[in-house]
């Protein structure tokens, strides 16, 4: 019932859509001429080998067809009309001769059959020719043009006044004579001329021709008006026919303007019709432009023979209409001046991409231009110009596809051909207030796909944050983080080298084996470059980005200087910039590391979130890479095993000169061990006097274990069977230690020397 309701409202309610066929809305001729009738169609494969037709609209709106591209022609078009398709440029054209007035009248142009809409309104008019007197001659000339009339008299006027006026009702001023005088409205463009004193003719050459300077004009030859030999001319001045131009919503066009050699040298113009007469200015040679084409205009001479063309790109509903170009000293239009003329029509129905007309980034940061092309053109070369508005538009090349990269742009502009099917990639990052302004998006090939992007710098900071400028020795490892926000979490985070044809990202790490290779971790904000035994290639600018599939996002640059390594120096540097939202703060930290693995790039992800990236993500994975880990793994089972060792050592040695210290010595007498001070021997009298504290102090011991274990206990007195052997003094034991010290040491070093992994 719904679908029912709608298509009723359909029906009833008229459905206002412009038609994508653009012809000329007016043609006049006169009877007897012919003409010529251009329409445009939008380019598919259907539209070309679709039905042309020409109809006629009669009283009741039906339209009446006269002549189609599928062989029908009507009667009274029979011999004298035909109808060409032009498949190449998208155009067919309708000529028909032996106009009458009979053919005045409105007709359409289309594809497809009358009833479809796709066709356009053209307006025919036809009149009645001039009536051509006896004896009188007819020149034609183009508005702003020059003409020549001759006016011949008879030998008897030789020597009498010669001259030229222009009728004017029942009057006929003067123009122009043989006595110098010169109408004050052609001052300046009107010169008299006798070609030799035998010749029984006069000249007159009126230049930059007026719509005004049309009509009837007498040649006259004698002093006496009523005997004056009297000639008639009749001089027509014709209004440039507009030339048709189709374009496209977002795409471009181009006016090519042809004036002529006598306008080489002046200021040239474009100009767009408004209501009435007036043509308000868009651009001029001497640096006038209409702001509504800023940023999306470009004037270019051609050669040295007035020849110059407009390139309008970002092409707007607004911009259709009227247009004319001509060169005059003042690069204004006037009246009186050549000029050349166009009608635009845009077609709605464009197939041309979408693409953002402005692009904004924040100091420091960067931006990534999606610039459009013709996808059966990918292999031609592509380009990234900078539109000037102080030389009429005149646009510096900043990069190209083939390699070029303008010098002050060094490490900050990247052209990738990514992602490809009618759309490459510019990158411009270490963006200044300066890079604010148009670029344009060229390419060899059709300039319909000429596009336009305003840059805008904004406040903010980068969302990806480096180390500016690092410097690095040869022969060193050099490691840079680089950090990005949470709002990236999903997006490839990649390192690549910059270089003048663009910067490709290194190869991941499953991609095959490789100096360079990347680890990263989805969730991590950070993502390291590192630099193997650096070398003077090394030296460049290095480039931090993310994107998603082939859309690159943003990007960072950072400069790495290399130099020759000062002696005694370490051979690890590592970058650690501490992330945070306000910015970055670096601290270079030297480590020594005697690994030997070969020279390379490595990047490599490190986890963790927030403020957590600090110093534990700084610190080398020692699990990133098979050649850093093999080297790691001798320095590591070398120095722990001996470390062990020497604390042992110091550990026995101190408890030895620790007991030497107390100067205390333990002797067995039997199954009891007594501990004597050796300070008691010092004299008799004071053995005797100790001795019954020395027995006081008798602790008694029982061995429980085997020979090589005692436990010391006061309760059990029961003897050991085995026999009983002699205590070693303090001093002989902490010799036997330092003797098994000195063993233990050579053994694992020899192990480690044999086979380090096993060590």
């Amino acid at each position: 019932m719904m679908l029912f309701l709608l298509t009723c409202l359909l029906a009833v309610l008229p459905v206002s859509t412009k038609s994508p066929i653009f012809g000329p809305e007016e043609v006049s001729s006169v009877e007897g001429k012919s003409v010529s009738i251009k329409c445009y169609y939008p380019d598919s494969s259907v539209n070309r080998h679709s039905r042309k037709y020409w109809c006629r609209q009669g009283a009741s709106g039906r339209c009446v067809t006269l002549i189609s591209s599928e062989g029908y022609i009507s009667k009274d078009y029979e011999g004298r009309a035909n109808i060409t398709n032009f498949p190449e440029s998208n155009t067919f054209v309708v000529d028909i001769a032996h106009l009458t007035k009979d053919d005045t009248g409105n007709y359409k142009c289309g594809l497809g059959i009358s009833s479809r809409g796709l066709s356009f309104d053209v307006s025919l008019e036809v009149s009645q020719g001039p009536e051509h007197l006896e004896d009188v001659q007819v020149h034609t000339a183009e508005l702003g043009k020059s003409v020549t009339i001759k006016c011949p008299f008879k030998p008897e006027n030789m020597q009498k006044k010669k001259s030229l006026c222009k009728k004017s009702g029942q009057n006929c001023p003067l123009v122009i004579d043989s006595l110098d005088y010169v109408s004050p409205s052609y001052s300046n463009r009107v010169k008299f001329s006798i070609e030799g004193t035998s010749q029984l003719v006069f000249s007159v050459s009126i230049n930059r021709l007026r719509l005004s300077d049309a009509g009837m004009y007498l040649c006259m030859a004698g002093d006496n008006p009523s005997s004056t030999e009297q000639r008639a001319v009749e001089l027509q001045v014709l209004k440039p026919e507009p030339e048709l131009l189709y374009g496209e919503l977002r795409g471009s066009i181009n006016f090519d303007c042809a004036l002529g050699p006598e306008e080489a040298n002046e200021p040239k113009f474009l100009c767009r019709m408004s209501d009435g007469e007036a043509c308000d200015l868009i651009i001029n040679t001497l640096g006038k432009k209409a702001p509504a084409f800023e940023g999306r205009i470009l004037l270019s001479p051609k050669d040295k023979k007035g020849v110059f063309s407009v390139l309008v790109t970002g092409l707007k509903k607004e911009d259709a209409g009227r247009y004319l170009c001509g060169a005059n000293p003042r690069g204004l239009p006037e009246e009186g001046w050549p000029v050349r003329a166009w009608h635009l029509f845009i077609n709605e129905e464009s197939k041309f991409p979408y693409s953002p007309s402005v692009v904004k980034g924040v100091a420091g940061g960067s931006v990534a231009v999606l610039c459009p092309y013709n996808p059966k053109e990918r292999n031609l070369q592509k380009y990234w110009c900078r539109w000037d508005q102080n030389q009429n538009g005149h646009c510096p090349l900043l990069v190209d596809s083939e390699g070029l990269v303008n010098e002050m742009y060094e490490g900050r502009l990247a052209l990738y051909e990514e992602p490809g099917n009618g759309t490459y990639t510019v990158i411009l990052n270490k963006l200044t207030s300066q890079d604010a302004g148009f670029y344009w998006c060229l390419t060899d090939g059709d300039v319909r796909w000429r596009s336009t992007v305003e840059l805008k710098i904004v406040e903010g900071d980068p969302s990806l944050k480096v180390q500016e400028n690092v410097t690095a020795q040869v022969g060193q490892t050099l490691k840079l983080p680089c950090h990005f926000p949470c709002k990236f979490y999903s997006y490839e985070k990649y390192w690549c080298k910059w270089n003048n044809r663009g910067c490709q990202a290194l190869p991941s790490q499953d991609e095959g084996p490789s100096q360079a290779f990347v680890n990263c971790n989805l969730n991590s904000q950070i993502i390291s470059l590192t630099l193997n035994q650096v070398t003077k290639a090394d030296e460049g600018w290095y480039w931090c980005g993310v994107k998603q599939g082939h859309r690159y996002e943003d990007t960072v640059a950072v400069y790495v200087a290399v130099e020759e390594a000062a002696k005694g120096s370490h051979n690890f540097i590592q970058v650690n910039a501490h992330a945070n939202k306000e910015a970055v703060e670096p601290n270079v930290r030297v480590v020594e590391n005697k690994a030997e693995s070969s020279p390379g790039l490595v990047v490599e992800g490190r986890e963790g979130t927030g403020d957590q990236a600090g110093g534990s993500r700084a610190a080398a994975d020692a699990g990133s890479s098979e050649g850093q880990g093999g080297s790691s793994t001798v320095l590591v089972s070398t120095l722990v095993p001996l470390a062990l060792v020497l604390a042992l050592g110091a550990m026995a040695l101190w408890v030895a000169r620790a007991r030497h210290r107390r100067n205390v010595d333990r002797i067995s007498i039997g199954s009891y061990r007594t501990d004597i001070s050796m300070s008691d021997f010092e004299n008799s009298r004071d053995f005797g006097a100790r001795e019954n504290m020395g027995a006081s102090s008798v602790t008694q011991e029982t061995s429980l274990g085997d020979k090589n274990e005692f436990a010391a206990t006061a309760e059990s007195t029961t003897e050991n069977e085995e026999p009983k052997k002699a205590k070693r003094s303090s001093k002989e034991e902490a010799d036997m230690a330092y003797t098994a010290f000195l063993i233990q040491s050579n053994n694992m070093a020899a192990n480690v020397q044999v086979n380090p992994s096993e060590a």
